[in-house]
């Protein structure tokens, strides 16, 4: 794979690259719609490809906040523009590692000293690389280590990265106004908090502490004389990513296993611990020779507040639907509704989110649910569609209920994906 010599880390050059992409960007749309007053070509697919390309580019180059919330927004299949939704999953696997010369350089600025001075070997190609920080293996005696580098720059910039990117993925997500904005300080809580590796050990230790009398599990163990605030060691984990089991002839009687142990583990985290890892992309996943599940990277981690799991949970209970008024007054605490809403206002929530629900608590209504059945995931996506368009050009506005919503439906909705993915049949209840 094609390696980066070089990652702009001064927070003007890394602005003057997003300035310089949200400009191609608007350049873009000023060509499209104006060829398109002028009865030409009015094919927006072809304009959502042009910008997601250009926007993909540029921030495969800088990486960090903004990359790590294109792959946030890869997974918002419903909402999104399918050209941006493809473009946008990349950054879950196709993210250039650094070069070997800047591997070397990055390491000795976060620890004095060269990766060969630490560990007794160290293989300088990154064995993955992702939207923050890229992965090597090492060994010290005969234990073989994984050893998160984090890019240079990434930390000192989430705050002006995400300043610049802001009205760029407002525009992506239809969406605008003050009420945006918690949306987006909750996504840059949690992406400071990512570039925190000290904080990332000791989620990682306390979670994996917590889960390790589970059965069916195996979860590394995390060096703290090896980490710091930008390099973390754990034990290397062998197995098969998510993405190959569910390309290999494993039974239904084995999927459906795997299923149930990813499921589990993540209801474990939910309910019980009420912190859980709140990014369950396939790439942070492994099945073990033995069968066994391993979660890895606990650097995105959400801390679940008790006034909003109770509610949510209720919320979650499909027979709500059918209490109309213990319903509307669940979407009052989760801050769906509000009290200045207007009559017209307060019915189209109201509608709008009980049949967006009915749809995605349809799994919760049954002893065990198929996610192999593909039509789910296409009513989901016309309905997400067809939300989006009735609010682009109404008063109604896609920015509605707490900010806990983000990395809470992150989390369900990338299991309901990930349960997709390996075809898995289980049962889903909390």
């Amino acid at each position: 794979m094609k390696t980066s010599k070089q990652i702009p880390v001064g927070k003007l050059k890394r602005a003057g690259k997003l300035i310089g992409t949200g400009l191609t960007v608007g350049k873009n749309y000023a060509t499209h719609y104006g060829s398109k007053i002028l009865g030409g070509d009015d094919d927006e697919s072809k304009l959502n490809e042009k910008n997601a390309s250009a926007i993909m580019d540029s921030l495969m180059q800088l990486r960090g906040g903004g990359l790590k919330i294109a792959q946030m927004l890869s997974m918002e299949k419903s909402l999104l523009p399918k050209e941006y939704a493809d473009a946008f999953s990349l950054a879950q696997f196709s993210v250039p590692p650094l070069s070997i010369p800047l591997v070397k350089k990055t390491f000795r600025k976060y620890w004095g000293k060269n990766p060969d001075e630490l560990f007794d070997t160290f293989n300088y190609t990154a064995s993955f690389a992702a939207s923050i920080g890229q992965v090597h293996e090492a060994t010290i005696g005969d234990k073989k280590l994984a050893v998160k580098i984090q890019y240079p720059g990434v930390a000192d910039s989430i705050d002006s990265d995400l300043t610049v990117i802001k009205p760029i993925a407002y525009k992506i997500m239809r969406m605008s106004g003050k009420e945006a904005d918690k949306y987006f300080l909750e996504v840059k809580r949690t992406l400071i908090e990512e570039t925190d590796y000290k904080l990332e050990l000791k989620n990682s230790q306390e979670i994996t502490n917590a889960c390790s009398e589970l059965d069916g599990y195996v979860f590394p163990t995390y060096y703290s004389d090896y980490s710091s605030n930008r390099v973390i060691t754990m034990d290397w984990i062998t197995g098969q990513h998510l993405p190959d089991f569910a390309n290999s002839d494993a039974s239904q009687e084995e999927r459906n296993r795997i299923g149930q142990q990813i499921w589990d583990l993540y209801m474990f985290q939910v309910t019980t611990l009420r912190k859980v890892h709140a990014d369950p992309h396939p790439g942070n996943i492994l099945i073990t020779e033995d069968g066994k599940v391993c979660v890895l990277d606990f650097g995105c981690t959400k801390q679940i507040p008790d006034d909003f799991i109770g509610p949510f949970f209720e919320l979650m209970n499909p027979d709500v639907l059918d209490d109309e008024n213990g319903f509307i007054e669940l979407l009052y605490k989760l801050e769906i509704l509000r009290e200045e809403d207007s009559e017209e206002e307060h019915g189209y929530y109201v509608k709008t989110f009980h049949d967006m629900l009915s749809l995605l608590l349809r799994p919760f209504k049954y002893d065990t649910w198929d996610f192999s059945d593909p039509t789910f995931f296409q009513e989901i996506s016309i309905a997400g569609e067809k939300v989006a368009k009735e609010t682009l050009f109404s008063s109604y506005s896609l920015n509605r209920g707490s900010q806990h919503f983000i990395y809470i439906n992150r989390t369900f909705f990338g299991l309901y994906q990930l349960m997709h993915l390996i075809q898995a049949e289980i049962n889903v209840s909390p």
